[in-house]
């Protein structure tokens, strides 16, 4: 049976699995969601949804400079001060403050966009698709659509993680929470830019910070 990548999704963000244990586990259920996810629940896969309200307060406070330009300082809270001191964890925080620097997000999450700013960018939505001529009955349709792009570049956690892009910040947490066994949270971020807010040319710093990654 043909797995498709919507209900790989669905079954990731149910279960915070991995992508490839979700897609197994659909083949091997030929597509039932329900028996998928106890598959993964018999296996240990699905262990970020349970351990998603366990108190998360020590941790990591990071730092990133890239070329004495931008800086970012981020806090990622764990349950225990064994795991603070886990590699994985560590690289995971490194790993976040670069992804700030370079994509540059508002928010952590997509419920700290505040109503306001939300139905803002709705009417916009709304706006540019009225403007070109989409049919008024599928508008609200379109709208709902282009708010996920808006959530990817305004959102830390709905973002592409910068060193593989397929896969995006959350699926990134949840595949370490459930291989740590432990409630992991990106508590808060800071970025600064030099210049930031006055006028001046315009730079492609995720491009650059990728660059020195040697991934391009």
């Amino acid at each position: 049976m043909s797995i498709s990548a919507s209900q790989v999704k669905e079954l990731r963000e149910l279960t915070g699995a991995g992508m490839m244990d979700c897609k197994k586990a659909l083949e091997e259920t030929n597509g039932d969601m329900e028996k998928a996810i106890v598959l993964l629940r018999e296996r240990g896969l699905s262990k970020a949804a349970k351990k998603a309200g366990r108190i998360a307060a020590e941790g990591l406070v990071d730092a990133y400079i890239h070329n004495g330009r931008i800086g970012v300082l981020i806090e990622v809270n764990c349950e225990t001060d064994f795991v603070a001191k886990n590699n994985e964890f560590k690289q995971f925080v490194k790993d976040m403050a670069m992804q700030v620097a370079a994509a540059n997000p508002k928010y952590i999450a997509k419920e700290d966009v505040s109503e306001a700013e939300l139905e803002q960018e709705k009417e916009i939505l709304r706006q540019q698709a009225i403007n070109e001529g989409k049919p008024e009955h599928i508008v609200e349709k379109i709208v709902e659509g282009r708010l996920e792009k808006y959530y990817e570049e305004v959102c830390l956690l709905e973002q592409p993680f910068i060193k593989d892009p397929d896969v995006k910040v959350k699926e990134l947490l949840n595949e370490l929470i459930a291989k740590i066994g432990e409630n992991i949270k990106i508590r808060r971020f800071v970025r600064f830019e030099v210049g930031e807010g006055l006028e001046k040319k315009e730079e492609n710093f995720a491009e650059e910070v990728a660059k020195q990654m040697g991934m391009k």
